[in-house]
């Protein structure tokens, strides 16, 4: 397997850069997670498109959403703002990729030693439109 290695103090300039520098799959899930371990979340963000469609359980916890879903980058981004702020030691360490056509499943475990699979659908450019995240252990 390929490694990709990025660093914390890259600097982007358009936040849509992945539209400027097309990924393959493997790429954009390391640049992901290294943009979660950095914390920026400007690059978190550049991987989702701007209709995205967000489910999981902090929704439920953070913002009282029964279905725990999110439309759109803008509640996504306070989303992700949130999850920064409450987890301010937050890292991802990825165990398992699975492969379809349109998209990926990746399985990563966190800093509090929860498991969590994000099941990703991206668009024909890379970007996420649809995710769902399943936690092992309950995460607010």
């Amino acid at each position: 397997m390929n490694q990709y290695y990025f660093q914390c103090d890259i600097f982007i300039d358009d936040v849509n850069y992945l539209l400027i520098y097309p990924m393959e799959k493997k790429e954009i899930i390391a640049d992901w997670l290294d943009a979660w371990n950095c914390h920026d979340i400007d690059r978190i963000m550049a991987h989702y498109a701007e209709e995205i469609e967000f489910t999981a359980q902090t929704v439920v916890a953070r913002w009282g959403k029964a279905d725990g879903k999110l439309v759109g980058k803008i509640e996504l981004r306070k989303h992700f703002a949130k999850g920064l702020e409450l987890a301010p030691e937050i890292h991802f360490e990825m165990d398992q990729i699975l492969w379809s056509p349109n998209g990926y499943a990746v399985l990563y475990h966190r800093e509090n030693n929860n498991q969590v699979l994000d099941a990703v659908e991206l668009n024909a450019e890379g970007l996420a439109v649809k995710v769902t995240a399943y936690y092992l252990k309950v995460q607010a």
